[in-house]
């Protein structure tokens, strides 16, 4: 009787989220997006050819967009504290964006001139602490950070960070491997090695955890991670060169990344780029979506029903618990689940 019942319930969420999947394209443009902040009823993005911009959610007619720069820069982040969006383009020099929510105006608020300066994701705490991940230069961890209020950002002392191995990054994917909780702050890394670096955010202590994700060469690891509370939080990635690839792509934790286990090793649609929970599902309902497809996941990820074969995406966000802002090649979509 349990197993039927058991049945039936899959059955029915796929059917829910298979057949009542409403799709609306908010935004076209020439434009690869891999960063979206949302703030004031609007989708506010950073991408390729210096843009930044915002479209409304309750009008898509209401748009604005601006070139952060002359130069053709390549943002891939874009993080936001109570006054300010931050915005910092990959490669060397990174120049830190400082847009200012009332009048939109931009400034350059710190420059990193190092030559390996590679700035893969930013992250905003809830109390207003500023993160920002580089590749390393050599085996030194490369970040920045911005204190809970001050308007400086500085560069992080390599002697305050664990060591990266040789062959160890991160990756510029989605703006996503970076997340934090109450207590604390966690980054992914892949390549030759990919593992989980957690900071205690009261005593700004590191550890770092090894992890049983696909790894070894330059393009397999964790791409991104989202976690739901102190405890239990979920790592997704792959093979962007092999993105029909699924194993060991997935990755759960519920001892706040100390340990994890692998789940729906062969089972799943293969490369992500994007991973984020449903909001008051205690981590039960997760989407992930990679550039061939969006999955979803009702049991903490061990088991993910493919909801579209929409291509092209690589960033998420859900807006409430029923709808989802996606963003990518040329576009920023809306997704209903109902």
């Amino acid at each position: 009787m349990k197993k039927s019942a058991l049945i039936i319930l899959c059955l029915f969420s796929q059917i829910i989220f298979s057949q009542k999947l409403e799709t609306k394209i908010l935004l076209k443009d020439k434009i690869s997006i891999r960063a979206l902040q949302l703030y004031d009823g609007k989708v506010w993005y950073s991408g390729t050819d210096s843009k930044f911009g915002y479209v409304s959610l309750r009008d898509t007619a209401d748009k604005k967009q601006l070139k952060l720069s002359e130069k053709n820069l390549q943002f891939r982040t874009l993080g936001q504290d109570q006054n300010a969006f931050y915005a910092i383009n990959i490669e060397s020099p990174a120049y830190f964006f400082k847009i200012d929510k009332k009048s939109l105006n931009s400034k350059i608020v710190f420059t990193d001139t190092a030559k390996t300066a590679f700035y893969d994701a930013l992250h905003f705490s809830n109390d207003g602490f500023g993160f920002a991940l580089s590749d390393p230069n050599g085996k030194e961890a490369a970040t920045s950070s911005l204190k809970t209020g001050s308007k400086l950002w500085q560069k992080c002392p390599a002697s305050c960070l664990p060591e990266f191995k040789t062959g160890e990054a991160a990756f510029a994917a989605s703006n996503t491997n970076i997340a934090s909780s109450k207590k604390q702050m966690w980054f992914a890394t892949g390549g030759l090695s990919s593992r989980i670096f957690r900071q205690n955010i009261k005593s700004c202590g590191w550890e770092v955890f090894d992890t049983p994700f696909i790894q070894g060469t330059s393009s397999q690891g964790i791409y991104s991670i989202d976690f739901y509370d102190d405890k239990f939080g979920i790592a997704v990635g792959g093979d962007y060169t092999k993105q029909a690839a699924n194993i060991n792509n997935i990755a759960t934790t519920h001892d706040g990344g100390e340990t994890w286990q692998i789940q729906a090793s062969g089972k799943n649609a293969g490369y992500k780029t994007c991973v984020k929970i449903r909001p008051k599902s205690k981590g039960k309902d997760i989407i992930a979506v990679g550039d061939q497809n969006i999955e979803f996941s009702s049991d903490y990820g061990k088991t993910w029903t493919k909801i579209s074969d929409e291509k092209g995406l690589y960033v998420c966000e859900w807006l409430d618990k029923n709808t989802l802002i996606f963003a990518g090649k040329d576009r920023i979509v809306k997704m209903t689940l109902r």
